[in-house]
């Protein structure tokens, strides 16, 4: 059992360790792609953006995680093949409706972006969905035996191919003259090429160790009704909470630049303006990474708790990831915030949309708790009020994102993105047991971590508004000063932390370097009580 046990946790860390890789490259390479192709190139590819990455969600992050729920229930390598079977024959079902509504209906919905130049971009986007089912099913076969290595790898190959793809075909559209759609259509056509790395990888892991069934066996086939509710209750509850961010930025596709024409902006300035505010979407990437990664960490912890039906265990590591999460969720996006200017300059090379920008990085608290409380939601088995909360947040950013856009432009949709997030949070919240609302007040946690914010963006804030004073640096001394600013900001957050005792020693253990923290005060501690 304990051996069972250290192999899950290791498989678990082997695949939160790819994700996390995954992301960060999904996230970074948007820097240099939008110093190649500028602000209308940036928004070209954002726009059709979402579409591959509800498809990723699919293969990647949605589906898979069920599958493997299904996979693990199973008793036998007999009953797993028939499962498999099934599963791929309904999302190759699923696949194909996408793929058709995207061929044959792209220069409809381009026409609904208000770009009927996007068509060829989501043609290129659509071939992607073709690789679904196999990812899909693999992944979660993979996961479900607790075999993480073929679904990590395969994470990782996706998104080196892709991300090598996007840039050369931005680095070719630069030295050949090409248009921006051209560049973006060959950008796009990286998700069909990451896809096809992917299968590469899963399949050879397939090739190596198939499933071992003997010879003229049957397995009985699975009732059809309760597998599709399944997928369409739990599956799909868990691909939408997994493509939140996705979601809405699919809406500010759809609203965004067709607002902006209303507000009065020409195309060109409105495309540029979508492009500006689009910077947002890799910074708040980045700090959504950076929360959920410490707090995550917590999960396989929080499953095994419940499987022993150990319910003090499970409720003290769901409050543990929450108050985790908001405390770096909160601090990572006061800190943005701050250094926004220095940061806006280092990695596009100008400083507009500044409050844009900083309104939408709040979402990454939201989004962070909304993350959180869903999983220990998720965990327990409970999907439709975390999926109805969703639900309302989309429909109010629907509803409001074009008033609001035409009011008060690119400020508008980061406000409205806000509002929605804040509606889905308070649903789950409130919906939550009493033990898990508590999570935020216990030890007065919430008045200790504002305080530690506070604390800290008295060195940041500074910082970002001399360096927004000083647009004579070049982009090294901002970068170089921004760095040096951030590392300062933390450090005093830390300290202030340390001294506040935000987290328990509990908590701290479960973060990086918490462990050296707390036997550097208990030495500090002893040789006190000796002297």
């Amino acid at each position: 059992m304990d051996k069972t046990s250290e192999h899950v946790l290791n498989g678990a860390f082997v695949l939160t360790l790819a994700g996390l890789i995954a992301k960060i490259l999904s996230a970074v390479y948007r820097v240099p792609f939008q110093n190649i192709v500028g602000n209308t190139g940036f928004y070209v590819y954002q726009q059709v953006y979402p579409l591959y990455g509800i498809g990723m969600t699919f293969a990647l992050a949605g589906f898979p995680v069920f599958m493997s729920k299904l996979i693990a229930e199973q008793t036998s390598p007999l009953q797993q093949q028939q499962l498999l079977r099934q599963s791929t024959r309904l999302l190759w079902g699923l696949s194909l409706v996408l793929f058709l509504i995207l061929q044959v209906g792209a220069q409809w919905l381009a026409r609904l972006m208000g770009d009927e130049a996007l068509a060829p971009l989501i043609h290129a986007v659509a071939w992607m969905f073709l690789a679904m089912p196999f990812l899909a099913t693999r992944r979660g076969y993979y996961q479900g035996v607790l075999n993480m290595l073929p679904t990590a790898w395969s994470q990782v190959a996706e998104q080196v191919v892709r991300v090598t793809v996007i840039l050369v075909a931005a680095a070719l559209a630069q030295s050949l003259h090409w248009s921006v759609y051209r560049m973006g259509t060959w950008a796009m056509s990286s998700a069909f090429f990451g896809a096809l790395a992917a299968v590469a990888v899963l399949a050879w892991a397939w090739w190596r160790r198939p499933l071992c069934i003997e010879a003229n066996t049957v397995a009985t086939p699975f009732a059809w009704r309760p597998l599709i509710r399944r997928f369409l209750l739990e599956g799909g509850s868990i691909c939408l909470f997994a493509a939140l961010l996705i979601l809405y930025q699919l809406v500010d596709s759809f609203t965004v630049k067709k607002g902006l024409e209303l507000a009065g902006l020409s195309s060109a300035a409105a495309k540029n303006a979508k492009g500006i505010y689009d910077r947002g979407q890799p910074l708040v990437q980045l700090g959504l990474v950076l929360a959920t990664a410490f707090s995550s960490a917590l999960l396989p912890r929080l499953t095994k708790a419940r499987q022993q039906g150990a319910s003090a265990a499970f409720y003290q590591i769901a409050g543990m990831m929450i108050q985790i999460g908001l405390g770096i969720a909160l601090a990572a996006t006061a800190g943005l915030i701050a250094l926004l200017p220095g940061v806006n300059r280092l990695l596009f090379g100008d400083v507009s949309g500044q409050w844009p920008l900083a309104w939408y990085l709040v979402s990454i608290v939201l989004m962070t708790m909304i993350s959180t409380y869903s999983s220990v939601w998720q965990s327990e088995g409970h999907y439709r009020l975390p999926t109805f909360a969703l639900g309302v947040g989309l429909v109010l950013k629907m509803i409001g994102n074009t008033w609001a856009v035409q009011h008060w432009q690119t400020v508008g949709t980061s406000v409205m993105t806000v509002i929605a997030l804040s509606s889905t949070f308070v649903i789950i919240w409130l919906g939550s047991a009493p033990r898990l609302r508590t999570a935020l007040t216990q030890r007065h946690f919430v008045w200790k971590l504002v305080g530690s914010t506070l604390v800290m963006l008295l060195v940041a804030a500074p910082v970002g508004q001399w360096l927004l004073q000083h647009p004579q640096l070049n982009r090294l001394a901002v970068g170089g000063i921004s760095v040096l600013a951030s590392g300062l900001g933390a450090t005093v957050f830390i300290i202030s932390a340390w001294y506040s005792h935000l987290f328990s020693q509990t908590e701290w253990q479960a973060l990086p370097g918490g462990d050296k923290l707390i036997k550097r005060q208990q030495e500090r501690t002893h040789k006190h009580e000796t002297r």
